[in-house]
């Protein structure tokens, strides 16, 4: 009896949860000049029990991002996935891009021409093409993943003529910033990366998705841009390693 009292609680603070975040990000989509649904949702999941993740399913949520393979992998098969995207938001090692490739929906986290030319060798030899975002490092942090903005503009032709992937635009971590004004200019710097890029219509090169802004900073993001928000902790608590 404890145990579904638990469940019951703590699926009426998921809900709630994900309530004060929608009406939150349909006041910045709005502010940006745009509509709710102009925005996309992800709740991530990393670290999060399968039965607190159906919770958000089941109350609407058609998108989820993992970091890791192998979390993705082991709990797929709990969740309820009908009509669910699940895109793979950590970084990716070679070695398990065959893993991932057909089971993602889409790798966010491309950050190299190393890893791109390997997912796409994968997706051949399954006979799809997978949908990738290419990840910059917009802060230049040594301890994060992602192009430096000079490696972007060097690898862009390049990558645009792999076949086995479909660039849908871009992915960012901003570094963490005491004041708004300093992470708005992260974010107003790949926004305009990403404008710049889709003004040059490369082959294979679609930019679709700005995916940027996460649990702390997701409605500055929507203001500077951002058709992505990837939410965790903000809807299931702190995480539990």
């Amino acid at each position: 009896m404890m145990e579904k009292s638990f469940l019951e609680e703590k699926r009426k603070d998921i809900e709630y949860n994900l309530d004060k975040i929608n009406e939150k990000i349909e006041n910045a989509a709005i502010k940006s000049g745009r509509k709710r649904e102009d925005i996309n949702f992800m709740a991530v999941t990393k670290t999060v029990d399968p039965v607190y993740i159906n919770f958000a399913l089941d109350y609407g949520i058609d998108l989820i991002g993992e970091n890791r393979v192998q979390e993705l992998i082991r709990k797929k098969d709990e969740l309820h996935l009908d009509g669910v995207e699940k895109h793979l938001i950590g970084h990716l090692q070679t070695n398990k891009a065959g893993q991932i490739v057909g089971v993602a929906d889409m790798i966010q986290s491309v950050d190299s021409v190393k890893i791109a030319k390997e997912i796409a060798r994968q997706s051949i030899k399954k006979g799809i093409s997978t949908d990738v975002l290419l990840e910059i490092n917009i802060g230049g942090e040594e301890n994060k993943t992602g192009f430096s903005v000079s490696e972007f503009y060097e690898n862009i032709h390049e990558i645009s003529e792999i076949e086995g992937i479909n660039v849908k635009g871009l992915m960012t971590v901003p570094p963490i910033c005491e004041k708004n004004t300093i992470l708005c200019k992260f974010f107003e710097n790949i926004y305009n990366i990403y404008v710049d890029i889709n003004d040059k219509k490369l082959d294979n090169i679609n930019m679709q998705i700005l995916s940027m802004g996460m649990s702390g900073d997701y409605e500055e993001a929507i203001l500077c841009g951002s058709n992505l928000v990837r939410i965790g902790s903000a809807i299931f608590g702190p995480r539990t390693y």
